[in-house]
């Protein structure tokens, strides 16, 4: 259970699309307003901005209390701790760089939180989703292995990410934490991993094996052709999903490798995981090799599935070997099995991130 799923606090949200800004607010953990649209103006700094201050004016004035702070994730590169916003490519009125947190505050007198949304997902479900359901279905099945460390990862129009710690979220010196999207490309080294884990690596790589040209096509509709339910290459559309999921594997293992937590995967495209999913766990099953032949698994625990009964019943089962201390007559238990888990949003991604962004708010202000 979430913290804040009690706190009376409200907190003004926003969703920000390159096309519409969706306006609302949050109060222990719960939507209390009826989420209000508006254009968003990408290429018109000055009806972008005041289409900022018309949303939020409006989900104001349903409030029955005054808000404590607006929290929200916005697209980078961006000086999140600052709130200021730089060279977006879908939003062209931004360039030069412009001072988004600083201008809500002037205007509404509360203070601005913007992180990304890779950051506001993991801290979502951290903190009100993926990470307390799963520590309670545990405890529920009298098992006390008990996870504290988080990986989300959005499967989107780009590759996103954010790391949560004891329940804290890694922001980095420079607010550059746990980004994953540059990570080196397993199939193309001198690339970033975003080049194959994205929606426009789905449609190079579909494209590039069915040898045609066709810009316009959606993830959903390469889905629909692996399917079988649309005209086109299905070998072609399985190889893009293929080769999503195996540069994703990489990067996520060495992500696991260091923050040793379980990984919860959101984001449209994982509506593909039949496809993402069996090359993206062989990444995370692999195996390395040491000059002398030595070989070791690419990663220290073993990664389940909880939503398989199977796996899940690995999960709870704690084996335990009794040693002996030297020089005593007593023994110590251990246990040899390392594991955790990989599992897609319980909340839907939109919402973890609009918890991510009230939960994050409030632990600022409580700071």
């Amino acid at each position: 259970m979430s913290v804040y799923n009690h706190d009376n606090r409200i907190v003004m949200t926003l969703d920000a699309g390159g096309t519409n800004f969706v306006f609302s607010a949050i109060q222990a953990n719960n939507e209390i307003v009826d989420p209000f649209c508006l254009p968003a103006y990408p290429d018109d700094l000055e009806k972008c901005l005041n289409t900022l201050i018309d949303g939020f004016t409006h989900v104001k004035d349903q409030l029955p209390a005054m808000p404590v702070a607006i929290s929200f994730a916005f697209p980078g590169p961006a000086d999140y701790k600052n709130g200021i916003i730089g060279d977006l490519p879908n939003f062209p009125s931004f360039r030069g760089g412009v001072p988004l947190g600083p201008f809500l505050q002037e205007h509404f007198k509360i203070p601005v939180f913007i992180n990304n949304d890779g950051n506001l997902f993991a801290y979502g479900e951290a903190l009100a989703g993926a990470l307390p359901a799963l520590n309670e279905r545990l405890r529920a099945n009298g098992c006390n292995r008990v996870y504290q460390n988080l990986v989300g990862i959005t499967f989107g129009t780009g590759f996103g990410s954010g790391i949560v710690i004891n329940r804290r979220l890694l922001t980095g010196d420079n607010h550059c934490g746990g980004d994953v999207w540059v990570f080196r490309n397993k199939l193309y080294p001198g690339k970033i991993a975003e080049e194959s884990v994205s929606v426009r690596a789905l449609v190079r790589v579909y494209n590039e094996f069915a040898k045609t040209k066709d810009s316009s096509l959606t993830p959903k509709e390469i889905f629909a052709i692996a399917e079988g339910e649309k005209e086109g290459d299905k070998q072609a559309a399985i190889t893009s999903f293929t080769q999503f999921g195996e540069v994703a594997g990489d990067a996520i293992a060495h992500l696991l490798t260091f923050t040793d937590g379980i990984v919860v995967i959101g984001g449209g495209i994982i509506g593909a995981a039949k496809y993402i999913m069996p090359p993206l766990m062989k990444e995370l099953h692999s195996s390395l090799a040491t000059f002398d032949g030595n070989t070791f698994p690419r990663l220290q625990m073993d990664v389940i599935d909880p939503e398989d009964v199977r796996q899940f019943g690995q999960l709870i089962s704690e084996e335990s070997i009794p040693l002996a201390v030297p020089g005593s007559n007593k023994t110590v238990s251990y246990n040899p099995n390392k594991k955790t888990v990989i599992m897609k949003t319980l909340l839907g991604t939109s919402k973890a991130v609009s918890l991510g962004a009230y939960s994050y708010a409030l632990s600022m202000l409580d700071n």
